[in-house]
């Protein structure tokens, strides 16, 4: 198997946050997962995964990132899916071994898992993205919340949390909720310094553009996982980290969260002139 590994250290001093809490202890090395995966193959796809966090255990990673939908290979969009054959993919949460194994290779290699996959909960189809951390205990389970035309036979979801690490707060955001600027100052707003982005759509100059724009204007880390490139962006809006291909593999990029400080875009904020950002209306 082709592998590209590629390492970026950004190291400075300093802290600052918007939450209360300590600066974090260390800095952080995350891999982001690439490669192409086949849509309805579970257990290859699963066999990819595999091998990807091999490589990201030996580069001594702490988080690990799959593209969105990884396991079923993002089968929402084939023209062949339904909601009835998409439940042949799905992963109930309480039953799916391949769930229990994410959670066990956690444990075992003492990192935190952002794995992408179709769950299935309650009844309902979720497009997923679920957080263990390095314990493998289940931190989080994130729903995407802005679906479009390829992605309704899933359920919208309904929140964006953060979630609690030994790095500070984590954020979670699915592949085109980049695309609108309230998902990432709403987790910035919570204490996110990290940012995790799954996705499996569009990857071109003009996602780096937003990519780079989302840090700069929040002054925090994305880490932009895709089958077909690896970005990470930080506080100054720069490219930390990028790889593109298709080969599988993993990029790791350490990054200090320190560096992730509010020197102005949030503190200067004028929240009261905002209002009609939440009033919901569309524009033509």
């Amino acid at each position: 198997m082709l592998t590209a590994i590629l390492i970026a250290a950004i190291t400075a001093a300093g802290a600052g946050n918007i939450t209360s809490e300590a600066p974090p202890e260390q800095p952080v090395r995350i891999a982001l997962m690439h490669g192409v995966p086949v849509k309805w193959d579970v257990k290859a796809n699963f066999e990819v995964f595999l091998s990807s966090l091999e490589q990201a255990s030996a580069e001594r990673a702490d988080i690990f990132i799959t593209p969105e939908c990884w396991l079923d290979g993002y089968a929402a969009p084939d023209e062949g899916s339904t909601p009835e054959r998409l439940r042949t993919v799905a992963q109930d949460l309480e039953t799916s071994e391949y769930i229990q194994r994410v959670q066990q290779e956690a444990k075992d290699r003492a990192m935190m898992i952002c794995f992408g996959f179709t769950s299935l909960e309650d009844g309902k189809l979720f497009n997923t993205a679920g957080l263990w951390d390095a314990e493998g205990k289940l931190v989080g389970l994130y729903h995407k919340t802005h679906l479009q035309t390829h992605d309704l036979q899933y359920s919208f979801g309904e929140g964006i949390p953060v979630w609690p690490s030994k790095y500070g707060p984590l954020g979670m955001m699915i592949c085109a909720d980049r695309r609108w600027p309230e998902t990432v100052r709403t987790l910035r707003l919570q204490g996110a310094k990290l940012i995790l982005n799954p996705t499996y759509g569009f990857h071109n100059d003009m996602n780096e553009a937003i990519m780079r724009t989302r840090s700069f204007e929040n002054q925090c880390f994305i880490a932009f996982t895709h089958p077909e490139e690896s970005l990470v962006t930080g506080p100054k809006g720069q490219v930390l980290a990028r790889w593109e291909g298709t080969a599988p593999g993993v990029l790791v990029c350490e990054i200090d969260l320190a560096l992730a400080k509010d020197d102005n875009h949030i503190r200067d904020r004028r929240p009261e002139l905002y209002g009609v950002i939440a009033e919901g209306d569309s524009v033509n």
